[in-house]
């Protein structure tokens, strides 16, 4: 096998592998993208939302 045919071979594995790795389906990772992009555009709301979801669940996981 020439050196020419072997960077071809490789090219185009590279080619499929990088197609199928952008189909790959990564919902927590889309969900955190998501957040983050809502948290720079409303600091405000992201904020009270995490203090919301803090005290909750600070008062029903009290040890007593």
């Amino acid at each position: 096998m020439s050196t020419s045919t072997q960077t071809k071979n490789r090219s185009e594995h590279e080619k499929s592998r990088d197609q199928s790795q952008s189909l790959t389906m990564k919902p927590a990772e889309d969900m955190i993208e998501y957040f983050r992009g809502y948290a720079r555009e409303k600091p405000e709301v992201a904020a009270l939302w995490c203090f919301g979801i803090g005290f909750v669940l600070g008062w029903k996981l009290k040890p007593w």
